[in-house]
């Protein structure tokens, strides 16, 4: 994966030469920037546990799923749509403490509700079409993280190179779920990945 950055980055930077007008600085994520200088641990928590935790639940549970998987998936997506009705102004900390609460008490819900025959069925189709679903997963979470550098959705080139290296990085967390075959290798590996952006973006706040 972090070859594939390289090759990106220096691609990117060949692409600045020849087209001096690219302008790469044109969109910044303000929102995180802002959210890393006024409220450190709390981009801490969002970016090595939060995210990685349900940025994986709602897209490579999907890949070659078993039966925890998909119910991990669908509770993942209901606590994206609960969490647009959840008031901005609640601590963030109290508001995280309700949302893990929530989303165990969903999973256990959800899972004697759906019917095992259709768990199984959905996991079946899905493990069958799996080279599908990791590519367009990895795609799909790509440009999710449009919503990091504009609000609402829009698309440009320079968008779109913005955000090939959360498709790579995508791709690369898809391969290590087929490869081992459980939801916590992607999920520590994202988590590396955010670590790792973090402890580099540190010296700014110093």
């Amino acid at each position: 994966m972090i070859g594939s950055y390289f090759v990106f980055f220096t691609f990117l930077g060949i692409l600045q030469i020849i087209f001096p007008e690219l302008d790469v600085l044109k969109y910044e994520q303000e929102g995180l920037n802002s959210l890393m200088f006024e409220n450190p641990w709390k981009f801490a928590l969002l970016a090595v546990v939060i995210a990685p935790i349900l940025e994986e639940g709602m897209f490579r549970t999907l890949i070659k799923p078993s039966p925890n998987d998909f119910i991990f998936f669908l509770c993942c997506w209901i606590l994206v749509i609960v969490l647009i009705f959840i008031p901005v102004d609640i601590h963030w900390a109290l508001k995280y403490a309700f949302l893990i609460l929530f989303i165990i008490l969903v999973y256990l819900f959800i899972k004697e509700f759906i019917p095992k025959r259709f768990q199984y069925e959905a996991c079946r189709i899905l493990n069958r079409n799996y080279v599908v679903v990791w590519i367009l997963t990895a795609f799909i979470f790509g440009m999710v993280h449009i919503s990091n550098y504009v609000d609402g959705f829009q698309i440009d080139l320079l968008l779109f190179l913005m955000i090939i290296p959360r498709i790579i990085a995508g791709f690369f967390f898809g391969k290590i779920k087929i490869e081992n075959k459980s939801m916590a290798w992607p999920i520590a590996m994202h988590a590396m990945n955010n670590a790792t952006v973090l402890i580099l973006l540190f010296p700014k706040l110093l």
